[in-house]
């Protein structure tokens, strides 16, 4: 399913989601200007959970932490990319709404923190390095399902070789979304339907978690208010 659009406005223009779009794509761009280089990038870069724990381990506090925020800006491809910032162009507006932009920022990259926390849990001996703003992304996902469960998503959805556009509530779009994401990693840890050099599952659905309960806590009083009633 592809989200299209939401029915939520937002009051102000969301500087800090196209800022982390901006940055994302300029980074991309770096990618394709390496070459051959690139794969050396990748390994330097991206986020490997056996190279976290062993430079933990080592006392290499530094060469663990860094690619743990690169990461997050790295994309394996054109679709990677595009698919990541669609989605944080059509939900990180709102979210960004009710934090403010400092505080969404601060947000995005706790978000993307968090996401690793189940990925190196459930994968701590793999040596293939993840990279990508999903797990962020999915914490920003995690915060809209908080926010605004009864918001309408125009949806793009396949239906055998056919795609149909309908218009879903956002905990619908958004809870099978997750439910997806559970159930892949889920299949993953016994080798079913990915798992080495596969989709981060985990990352997403730490990602998210984390994003559905960090707003609790980091959101405005009044909104904090209205949350605790859910």
């Amino acid at each position: 399913m592809i989200p299209l659009r939401d029915n939520i406005p937002s009051s102000r223009r969301p500087y800090a989601s196209y800022a982390l779009i901006g940055v994302n794509v300029l980074f991309f761009f770096f990618e394709l200007s390496l070459g051959p280089h690139l794969p050396r990038a990748i390994h330097l870069f991206g986020f490997t959970p056996s190279h976290f724990l062993n430079d933990l381990y080592q006392g290499s506090v530094a060469l663990a932490v860094i690619p743990i925020f690169t990461s997050m800006f790295l994309h394996a491809g054109w679709l990677h990319l595009i698919g990541n910032m669609w989605t944080l162009f059509i939900f990180g507006d709102n979210v960004e709404d009710v934090m403010g932009r400092g505080q969404f920022l601060f947000f995005y990259l706790a978000c993307g923190l968090a996401a690793l926390v189940p990925h190196v849990l459930f994968a701590p001996n793999s040596a293939t390095p993840l990279v990508g703003a999903s797990g962020a992304i999915a914490g920003v996902m995690g915060a809209y399902f908080s926010l605004y469960p009864g918001a309408r998503v125009l949806t793009l959805v396949p239906i055998f070789i056919v795609f149909t556009v309908i218009e879903l509530p956002a905990y619908v779009f958004l809870g099978f979304w997750f439910v997806l994401q559970f159930f892949q990693g889920a299949f993953s840890i016994f080798g079913v339907g990915g798992g080495e050099g596969g989709v981060a599952w985990w990352a997403h659905v730490g990602g998210f978690v984390a994003g559905a309960g960090l707003i609790r806590l980091i959101a405005p009083e009044r909104v904090r208010k209205i949350l605790s009633t859910f």
